[in-house]
């Protein structure tokens, strides 16, 4: 079977509005929170919003996922399962899940994709999943070019998703319990603490001290602009941009950037289309750079690189805006780079302090001194003096441009789909043809006398433009054709009755095709296909009797209980990353290959690393080329939970160990 022919671009949304705008900004679907269960704990949406995100994205031929991609107690499966039929019957077209329970439930056909909360980085991982139900897989963010080729080209088809754009977390998803440990929130349950993007002590097996308080395990943000036509070359047919907690702002300019990377390379490539319909045009130029982020990497992509953490500041320093001048009582006068649009009232500007921490401030009002030379008067929010190494020379970013914010409050795109009418005349009246882009076409009649025009050439010019005038539709006129024995002459008001009717008519197929090819769940292969392991550990996020069954059922023989269960209560890998802190900073024994009087010297021992009174320590498996936080749960964690417990219940037990 061949892959998938349609490229997607699958943007975020906090929100049906943002949702909406996604899709006005060239996204091919948008995936958001329902009322509950998502991964992200507060960005849950009403039934009735998402359905009115629905309506909209439909019109395009865009499509909406719904997340339920937590890892769900015995309790919450009923819930569960009420919600999923409550947004396909609002109309939404997918499911992205990560809690196998889900797949034991008496759900609706609604079309389920395996959350990047899966953890899918081998092939015998996917395949499993494909042929146990799911349509759609995004993969890890750790794999490779040659890595993604191969699941795709094993499984042709699949949809293969991969994440393109935004926050990266330091772990294999689904494989971080640092924030459950410490605090009691769990990633795997839509409330991480972020531990990863605090600033950490790194000392070796002696003591001495590796790094002090860096982010040591907080990474660049993902940006794949410049891999596209390789991931899309390898398999690639979903392209995911991270960010369900962003602003609109953040959506619009990131799905706009996306739309018009993807637009080149279809253009290269007549065999590939783009997953919904519309032609995008913005008012704004996009770029990244102006959006919160850290830094940018491509990760492991291209291979295992060294500078993918953002160590100094999990912040967004911005962009280089220029450098102090002279501060005096009230303000300070600042020399612009080159380039660099001019400051306006309310940005905000930002520089690192003598021990390389990023500072800020928010200007209050701004005065050209001589603008023509770029030099301009900054008055921030706040005195100079509580300003910590703000001095002369000191180099100046800007991280919030209230000019490109007010751009992006506005209306900022136009989605159309390219239409073509034709006007004939019929025994009655006159008819009026449409066909879009997708070759749907419909027809509207009108009842009305054949009148001859007085000026033939003027009112075959009225004609024209009055069909033409699509206004607020989805449409837009690719060519108008008069297909008249002669120029008749039709009055405005006809014309645009004709016009709307048949423009409804068909926007009505458009609407029946789409239900005619609305997605249904793939079914899961008979006999249930075995699980490439027979021994589950806390790691396989086990938390509910369904999920438990569904992997006996699929040949697992010993099934632990999710880490949230509390029965890890020693020393237990916290988390499981790609990302290596040694090779980071340089001291992996693989670095020291060849280099005379270094070789052999270094070795891959463990280091710890501390924030406050929690320490953590890092091993290192080098075979598979990992790293493992490895530490134990707190001890009012475990506390809080017994107290629970005794209100709520027994916890999840399954084996503790092989029998």
């Amino acid at each position: 079977m061949n892959r998938p022919t349609t490229l997607e671009l699958l943007a975020p949304a906090r929100d049906a509005e943002i949702g909406i705008e996604a899709v006005n900004h060239g996204a091919d679907a948008v995936y958001i929170g329902g009322p509950g269960f998502g991964a992200r704990a507060s960005a849950g949406n009403p039934v009735a919003e998402i359905e009115r995100l629905v309506r909209h994205a439909h019109r395009f031929g865009a499509k909406i996922f719904v997340t339920l991609n937590t890892i769900l107690r015995d309790d919450e499966l009923a819930p569960a399962a009420r919600m999923v039929r409550d947004v396909y019957e609002a109309g939404v077209d997918a499911l992205i899940v990560q809690d196998m329970g889900l797949m034991e439930l008496d759900l609706p056909p609604i079309e389920i994709h395996a959350s990047t909360q899966c953890d899918i980085r081998t092939l015998d991982k996917a395949r499993f999943l494909a042929a146990s139900g799911f349509s759609q897989l995004v993969l890890a963010r750790e794999l490779t070019l040659p890595q993604i080729q191969e699941i795709a080209q094993a499984l042709p088809d699949t949809v293969i998703e991969f994440f393109i754009h935004g926050a990266l977390c330091v772990a294999y998803s689904g494989q971080c319990y640092v924030s459950h440990a410490q605090t009691g929130r769990s990633a795997n349950r839509g409330d991480c603490s972020q531990a990863c993007r605090l600033p950490w002590t790194v000392t070796d097996t002696q003591g001495r001290i590796v790094a002090h308080e860096k982010h040591v395990l907080s990474m660049k943000d993902n940006n794949q602009s410049a891999n596209l036509g390789a991931l899309i070359d390898a398999g690639v047919r979903s392209f995911k941009i991270e960010g369900r907690y962003k602003d609109m702002g953040y959506v619009k300019n990131i799905t706009a950037h996306y739309r018009r990377l993807l637009d080149e390379e279809l253009a290269q490539r007549p065999a590939l289309r783009a997953a919904s319909s519309g032609r995008t045009t913005f008012s704004f130029t996009p770029d990244p750079q102006r959006n919160f982020n850290r830094g940018a990497t491509d990760y492991f992509v291209n291979g295992r690189q060294i500078d993918i953490g953002a160590f100094d500041t999990p912040k967004h320093a911005g962009m280089p805006l220029g450098h102090v001048l002279k501060l005096a009582k009230d303000h300070l006068e600042v020399q612009l780079d080159d380039g660099v649009g001019e400051p306006n009232n309310g940005d905000s500007i930002t520089w690192f302090d003598l021990q390389g921490e990023l500072a800020g401030v928010q200007v209050n009002t701004v005065e050209p001194i001589d603008a023509a030379a770029g030099r301009w008067k900054l008055v921030p929010k706040e005195p100079l003096a509580t300003l910590k190494d703000l001095r002369r020379d000191t180099l100046l970013s800007r991280n919030r441009d209230m000019a490109w914010d007010r751009v992006l409050r506005k209306n900022s795109a136009e989605r159309r789909i390219a239409l073509d009418l034709q006007l004939s005349e019929t025994p009655e009246g006159f008819a009026l043809d449409l066909v879009d882009a997708d070759g749907h076409a419909a027809r509207a009649t009108v009842a009305h006398a054949h009148q001859p025009a007085e000026h033939a050439e003027r009112a075959e010019t009225a004609l024209r433009d009055g069909l033409a005038k699509l206004g607020t539709t989805i449409f837009e006129a690719r060519s108008v054709r008069l297909a008249l024995s002669q120029p008749w002459f039709l009055p405005a008001s006809t014309l645009n009755t004709l016009r709307r009717d048949a423009v409804a008519a068909l926007e009505a197929v458009r609407e029946q095709a789409r239900q005619a090819s609305r997605p249904r769940r793939r079914p899961a292969q008979q006999p249930p296909v075995p699980y490439p392991e027979d021994t589950l550990s806390y790691l396989a996020n086990v938390y509910n009797h369904q999920a438990h069954d569904f992997y006996v059922r699929h040949g697992v023989q010993v099934v632990g209980a999710a880490y949230e269960s509390h029965q890890e209560l020693g020393d237990a890998s916290l988390m499981i990353t790609k990302h290596c802190v040694r090779f980071s900073l340089s001291l992996c024994p693989k670095q020291a290959k060849g280099v005379t009087g270094v070789q052999g010297t270094v070795r891959a021992e463990p280091l710890t690393i501390q924030h406050g009174d929690e320490i953590l320590t890092l091993q290192f498996d080098c075979k598979p080329c990992e790293m493992h936080v490895v530490g134990r749960m707190q001890r009012s964690v475990v506390n809080k939970a017994r107290q629970m417990r005794q209100a709520d219940g027994a916890p999840v037990r399954f084996y503790r160990q092989r029998p």
